[in-house]
């Protein structure tokens, strides 16, 4: 069946309406321009009006529609931004790796020379060793702290002789067989030594407790008080360690006892150093001269 007439006249008078008013605008356009054109070239002053009249009236679409503009272009900066951040981000962590297999490298180096270093400063102390050795071994069992030195009486080690690393005393040979030695820990729980605090050479005395770190009390009546910090050494009274060995410094105080920290590691010392007995305090002799 075909669509009514109406229909069809109607749909072509809207056709014909529209293309007539495009003709018009489009007519209506060119006049406009081409008036515009004249009015440029042969009055640029009211061209100049013309041109600030149409910018007032764009004005205010232009305030409304940068915000859009400049979101939009903030929107694609941080668009560019993210996808250069994936690159960066992979080279800098690439970067950091690098760094990071540098900086393992440099703690290996540094590490051989500190060990080259203590070793060699071992060797060179003014007191001469018996024997240089390596520590092969240690024994932690409850508060008995031993090492296993890898020297003995072949060597000429035997009981009682100290024994010290390169940061301090060590401790001292408890049994000595043909090859290797056993040696009690500072921090033994039958472990004395005798020392002196640097700050005021006051006598002291140094117990094991067994656990890592050593009890410290002051032997003279009146002495100033050990603080945090106070380097302990050897006295030489004894005549087992000499003198002026490093052995600890102080950690913390409480009351008359404070605790110390041994300044020589055997969990970490690759040698120590078998020293010879200090030599015991000449004897008194007895007076031979009459009294008068």
């Amino acid at each position: 069946m075909a669509p009514p007439r109406h229909r069809d006249r109607g749909f072509s008078r809207r056709l014909q309406y529209g293309l007539f008013f495009g003709y018009v605008a489009a007519a209506l356009g060119i006049v406009v321009a081409l008036g515009l054109v004249l009015v440029a070239k042969f009055d640029p002053l009211a061209f100049q009006g013309i041109r600030g009249f149409a910018l007032d009236l764009t004005s205010p679409a232009s305030i409304l529609t940068r915000p859009i503009s400049r979101g939009a272009d903030d929107l694609a900066t941080n668009i560019g931004d993210y996808v250069a951040a994936g690159s960066q981000n992979e080279m800098l962590r690439r970067q950091l790796a690098a760094a990071e297999r540098g900086l393992v490298q440099a703690r290996i180096l540094a590490f051989e020379n500190a060990r080259l270093r203590r070793i060699s400063h071992l060797i060179e102390q003014g007191t001469q060793p018996v024997v240089t050795a390596r520590l092969v071994g240690s024994d932690l069992a409850g508060t008995r702290r031993y090492a296993t030195l890898a020297a003995g009486s072949a060597d000429g080690v035997r009981a009682g002789q100290p024994v010290r690393g390169p940061d301090g005393l060590v401790g001292r040979v408890a049994e000595a067989g043909l090859h290797a030695s056993r040696v009690e820990l500072l921090t033994d729980g039958g472990s004395s030594v005798p020392l002196r605090v640097v700050r005021t050479g006051a006598p002291a005395l140094a117990e094991g407790r067994g656990a890592g770190v050593l009890d410290i009390h002051s032997t003279q009546a009146g002495a100033p008080p050990l603080v945090r910090g106070d380097l302990l050494v050897t006295s030489g009274v004894g005549g087992v360690y000499p003198p002026d060995l490093p052995v600890a410094v102080v950690t913390s105080t409480s009351g008359e006892v404070a605790n110390g920290r041994p300044l020589a590691d055997p969990t970490r010392l690759d040698v120590a150093m078998v020293l010879a007995e200090a030599a015991a305090p000449p004897a008194l002799a007895p007076p031979t001269g009459r009294h008068k």
